[in-house]
């Protein structure tokens, strides 16, 4: 076993480990590595010296293996929540402020939750009831819409769909009648469209537009920058919230984001004096 562990270490990995034995290995390591100037090429039985001594101590102490693990998970993970954060604010045009994103509730409100989705998820069709109940409880909110199909082609055009229904005025009814059907299909799409009222021809004529292909390619981009790989996912203010979320979690989140926004207040306004 330890032997496989051993030999399945990367460079880097054992590269981690050495930080973490380079104390107690320095003072085994053979006394010429430091003699001799650091810009001699290191000989093969250097190299090998060295190595025996870094799998001798590895092998009497095989949780280090597993520390160094540990760490590195660790400090990829630190790395991945930084550039996330970082992309979150230089982004932000583009999540909130996206002029082809659908959007529901108050235009004005004062808290607005990013919503990605599917149409063939089933946690998303279960949150949805969530998310509009919380919007009926609380007319201060705002939500934008990211279509992200990312189940497949039938997906696909379920999100063209309903980006073509906004563009007669019923993409919120459009997107509320396709969760709740149990396909997503051509069939499914026509059938919402008459009861709707809907002009069919005009549908599919929008759906086939270019730039319906862009949209949903740039959100799938965006996902991407926000290491957003499932549906749902929420992002309110700058948290990104993924999963499947009930309407009393993603009440405290809001509540959150409305403190942090209240406690930023006055920060703001001396910034703005000082400049």
């Amino acid at each position: 076993m330890k032997s496989a562990l051993l030999h399945r270490l990367s460079l880097l990995t054992l590269g981690s480990v050495l930080l973490f034995c380079v104390s107690d290995v320095d003072a085994q390591i053979p006394s010429f590595t430091k003699s001799e100037s650091t810009e001699a090429p290191v000989s093969k039985e250097q190299k090998a010296s060295i190595e025996s001594v870094i799998r001798e101590y590895l092998l009497k102490n095989p949780s280090i293996i597993r520390e160094a693990m540990q760490a590195l998970q660790a400090q990829e993970e630190d790395q991945r929540r930084l550039r996330v954060a970082n992309n979150l604010k230089e982004l932000r045009s583009a999540i909130y402020s996206d002029p082809d994103s659908p959007i529901a509730g108050n235009a004005k409100a004062d808290v607005t939750i990013i919503v990605f989705f599917d149409y063939n998820c089933g946690y998303c069709k279960t949150t949805l009831r969530a998310l509009d109940a919380l919007v009926l409880k609380d007319p201060a909110l705002r939500v934008v819409y990211k279509e992200f199909p990312v189940l497949g082609p039938q997906s696909y055009l379920a999100a063209k769909a309903a980006l073509a229904a906004a563009r007669q005025g019923k993409y919120v009814q459009f997107h509320q009648a396709l969760m709740e059907s149990q396909n997503s299909d051509e069939v499914a799409v026509k059938s919402i469209s008459d009861q709707l009222g809907l002009n069919h021809a005009t549908l599919q004529k929008d759906m086939a537009d270019p730039k319906l292909n862009e949209q949903l390619d740039r959100n799938i981009r965006l996902a991407g920058s926000l290491d957003i790989n499932g549906t749902p996912a929420y992002i309110i203010g700058e948290t990104i919230i993924p999963g499947a979320v009930d309407s009393e979690s993603l009440a405290r989140f809001v509540t959150i984001e409305r403190s942090k926004l209240k406690e930023a207040i006055p920060a703001k306004s001396v910034i703005g004096l000082k400049k």
